[in-house]
């Protein structure tokens, strides 16, 4: 394969990661950040624009963005793993290493912001170290019964055999009113403390009660089956692959939508309505979250491997994505936060979509600007060079697919 394919195939995947990292931003600003508020009393036609504004971004974003940028953390594994068996490496010990080193990144993003998902990511990547033997079949099982939430569903069982059975699964509760009151009126230092503690509780109880504990390996196994499939190079059967996914996506989110939407208001027993309500809409933003990948991988075939212009300009984002994505959560809190302009109850949905594009704006300006001179993102940067701490220089030095495989 030569290298003009693969400098276009890793554009792909860095722009539907930047795609993905956009949709985030969108998402944390209109939930102001974990500190939910709007204006008092506004006027009829801004109710119903943020209501519309909100609904929309929602509706095409919440669930698949998070699942998007999961899938192609995967992926990345894969790629980085690959390349050390190229240079006849063991990655595995070295990726366990690269985890603690995220354990770290987590930390300081949680400090700002309550809703850190790198703790996680770094736990659930352990996963891909043993995986990383299995053969193709294995992985999908696996995945497949990870994602189709068996705790979840074991839980609907037991209920439904007892329904004396109490579990409201919302332990999280607790620590995300303290979390969010620190929001609301603490200064700097007192939001910092209460995230020490209030606000990790609550954004790790809140992700392990949300399902995400099985999903998030789920979609790491499918992100690196997609690698292993080589599914993001354009050729024939890719084309065909990507059109029968979009098509099977499709088909599957209809139902799985119906299913969210209309059966809850006909459960009565709360413990099966709590784990129901993670189980059915967690496959329904699978399914849409294949709809949305498959239409973006097929947009970008279509135009000769090149993607559309808009696709291209998310190259750069997605690039710095661990740079980015941790400067918006600090950028987004000091906006909404109690501490900073304190924004949460003055804006509504179309005012904070509105800043969620400026600061992606500002943040793809300053992409495009530090990448000029410079291979990585700060921080991606900061995260290879502790990655490969004592290594050879050879072993250090990943090529083309170095971006890839550093970016979260």
């Amino acid at each position: 394969m030569d290298q003009q394919t693969d400098s276009r195939r890793i554009g792909l995947v860095d722009a539907l990661r930047g795609f993905a990292l956009l949709a985030i931003v969108l998402l944390h600003n209109l939930e102001h950040y974990n500190i939910f508020g709007s204006p008092a009393d506004p006027p009829a036609w801004i109710s119903a624009l943020d209501r519309g504004v909100f609904d929309t971004i929602f509706f095409f974003l919440a669930g698949k963005a998070y699942a998007t940028f999961s899938l192609l953390f995967g992926l990345s594994f894969f790629i980085q793993m690959r390349n050390a068996r190229r240079r006849g490496c063991d990655y595995r010990m070295r990726f366990a290493w690269r985890m603690l080193i995220l354990v770290g990144f987590s930390q300081l993003h949680a400090l700002f912001y309550n809703g850190d998902i790198l703790l996680l990511y770094a736990v659930c990547g352990l996963i891909l170290i043993p995986a990383s033997s299995w053969r193709n079949r294995t992985v999908a099982i696996v995945a497949t019964v990870l994602m189709i939430q068996p705790w979840a569903w074991g839980k609907i069982i037991y209920a439904a055999l007892n329904p004396g059975y109490i579990d409201t699964n919302n332990g999280f509760a607790v620590f995300a009113a303290s979390a969010e009151e620190a929001g609301r009126t603490g200064t700097f230092l007192q939001t910092l403390v209460n995230n020490i503690w209030n606000g990790q509780l609550y954004s790790n109880f809140w992700q392990v009660e949300a399902g995400r504990l099985f999903q998030t390996p789920a979609l790491f196994l499918f992100g690196m089956l997609l690698g292993r499939l080589n599914m993001f190079e354009r050729n024939d059967l890719n084309t065909r692959r990507w059109r029968k996914a979009l098509l099977w996506g499709l088909i599957s989110a209809v139902p799985l939508y119906c299913l969210s939407r209309f059966v809850p208001p006909l459960i009565a027993n709360v413990t099966i309505l709590s784990y129901y309500c993670i189980a059915i809409p967690m496959l329904y933003n699978f399914a849409f979250m294949v709809v949305l990948v498959s239409a973006f991988v097929l947009l970008w075939f279509a135009r000769s491997g090149r993607g559309a212009k808009w696709q291209t300009l998310l190259v750069p984002y997605g690039r710095m994505s661990l740079t980015n994505y941790i400067t918006q959560s600090i950028i987004g809190v000091t906006i909404y936060y109690h501490y900073g302009l304190n924004l949460y109850d003055k804006v509504g949905s179309a005012g904070s979509a509105l800043i969620a594009v400026a600061i992606v704006a500002a943040q793809l300006i300053f992409s495009r600007y530090w990448l000029s001179t410079h291979r990585q993102g700060p921080l991606e940067h900061i995260w290879k060079r502790f990655t490969w701490l004592n290594a050879g220089k050879k072993q250090e030095s990943n090529g083309l697919f170095a971006r890839v495989g550093e970016n979260v």
